[in-house]
């Protein structure tokens, strides 16, 4: 798994989450796609669903003024306050199978998913 180191803005003793080396490198591949190349991949949770949240994922130019910004390898994921209060400790990966391919989280303060996997509750 890639390790975040955490910049200035964001000193903090522990990773409040983690991408793996897999995803790492897919969300790598998808920006070098981008033009204009964006500065970082920006996480969060937001409402909506079949369970209450849903995470999202998008490709952002800079960071906001409440923004945690980890790094991963060089790569900039920014999250906001509010998400990572929900995303303490989730592993996001890249998975690829014969039925489908992509970014897998696992977040130990789910209580709950849908049928679907695409939402959740706490």
């Amino acid at each position: 798994m890639a390790t975040a180191t955490t910049t200035p803005e964001t000193a903090q003793q522990t990773t409040p989450l983690t991408l793996t080396g897999t995803a790492v490198t897919k969300v790598r591949e998808i920006m070098a796609t981008q033009d204009p190349l964006p500065a970082g991949l920006r996480i969060g949770v937001v409402g909506g669903g079949c369970s209450g949240f849903q995470y999202s994922m998008s490709f952002e130019n800079q960071a906001g003024m409440m923004d945690k910004v980890l790094n991963f390898e060089g790569l900039k994921v920014f999250v906001d306050a509010t998400s990572m209060m929900y995303l303490q400790g989730c592993v996001v990966d890249y998975v690829e199978t014969l039925e489908a391919a992509g970014f897998k989280f696992e977040n130990p303060s789910v209580k709950s998913t849908c049928g679907c996997g695409s939402s959740f509750s706490v």
